[in-house]
């Protein structure tokens, strides 16, 4: 039984036992094991040439990330907290996701962002906050977020052995959270394949991350309403599983899309318009969205009210009902 930061240290493990290439860098990744622990026991077991400690330096890292994977390298990149990550933002949308472009598919960028992401923990500001549309956004680069530890060890190892960059964004509230039996040894899941959490027939809510827990929650309560409601979890942002997307929208006609990032221009919007496109008349209500306030992730004693909770999705999966 392991929680969703043990998952993700064993992942590490594996991977680079099975594949010499991968190195880990980051800001205390090494001796310190990374602020979360993540990185636990990997500078003992590999050396300090594989787990790199590295300057407070985000696009130096990113952009010396970018170097190793030119001779052969696969490094996967630690970024402390989320919103430390858009000092490195110039490197990754003007040179790590236009390699293979630039080089005319001659040359791979094998590298994996993994960041701690998302509120629910009380930290201060620029630790909290839910940044994966500016991935998303960014042409040739991949995005994944794991919700249980089993996806969060299979999903890094898939993040790793991809040719292309995958940014790796881990919901930091569920990092001790639940614990789940994950399969020993090597453990992979397919980038672009989405999870049906539980199926039902009246509605359908679709999150990512921290928010599949919190639709999970909601589909509990309104369990005991009578109300049977279908959760899926995207797992990936890019690629995409459309096709299993589509069909759980389908299936009920009732669709609420949850995220926790701000509302304007999130990713959300861009599944409600993609159902919008190709299921609408399927569609029995108006898609709703829960999501974050479009202003700076507030400070802690406010976390709670920003946060979208099961209630909030609750109560869009009734007025979708009524409509």
């Amino acid at each position: 039984m392991k929680t969703l930061v043990e998952a993700i240290n064993d992942g590490l493990h594996q991977e680079m036992e099975r594949d010499g290439s991968v190195l880990v860098m980051g800001e205390d990744v090494g001796r310190a094991g990374g602020v979360f622990r993540v990185t636990a026991g990997l500078q003992e077991r590999f050396g300090a040439e594989r787990c790199v400690d590295t300057p407070l330096a985000e696009a130096g890292m990113l952009g010396a990330a970018v170097g190793l994977c030119m001779v052969g390298w696969r490094p996967v990149v630690e970024m402390q907290y989320d919103a430390f990550s858009y000092p490195a933002l110039d490197q990754l949308i003007t040179h790590v996701g236009r390699y293979r472009w630039r080089s005319g598919g001659k040359m791979n960028v094998p590298l994996t962002l993994r960041m701690p992401y998302g509120g629910g923990v009380h930290a201060p500001e620029l630790h909290e906050e839910s940044p994966e549309a500016y991935y998303v956004h960014t042409p040739g680069v991949k995005v994944a977020i794991p919700a249980t530890p089993g996806d969060a060890k299979g999903l890094l190892a898939a993040a790793i052995r991809d040719p292309d960059p995958v940014v790796f964004l881990e919901p930091k509230v569920l990092y001790r959270g639940d614990r789940e039996e994950i399969p020993e040894g090597e453990h992979c899941v397919e980038l672009g394949q989405a999870r049906v959490v539980q199926d039902g027939s009246d509605a359908t809510v679709i999150a990512y991350g921290a928010m599949v827990r919190v639709a999970a929650q909601a589909a509990q309560t309104l369990a005991s309403e009578g109300v049977s409601v279908l959760v899926l979890d995207l797992r990936t942002l890019r690629p995409l599983d459309e096709e299993t997307l589509l069909e759980a929208a389908r299936r009920t006609g009732r669709v609420v899309i949850v995220q926790e990032a701000p509302r304007t221009a999130g990713f959300g919007a861009e599944l409600a318009a993609i159902v919008a496109e190709r299921a609408l008349l399927d569609l029995r209500a108006p898609i709703e969205r829960v999501t974050g306030y479009d202003v700076p992730f507030p400070y802690w004693r406010l976390e709670d009210m920003y946060l979208p909770s099961a209630e909030r999705v609750a109560s869009a999966v009734r007025r979708t009902l009524e409509y």
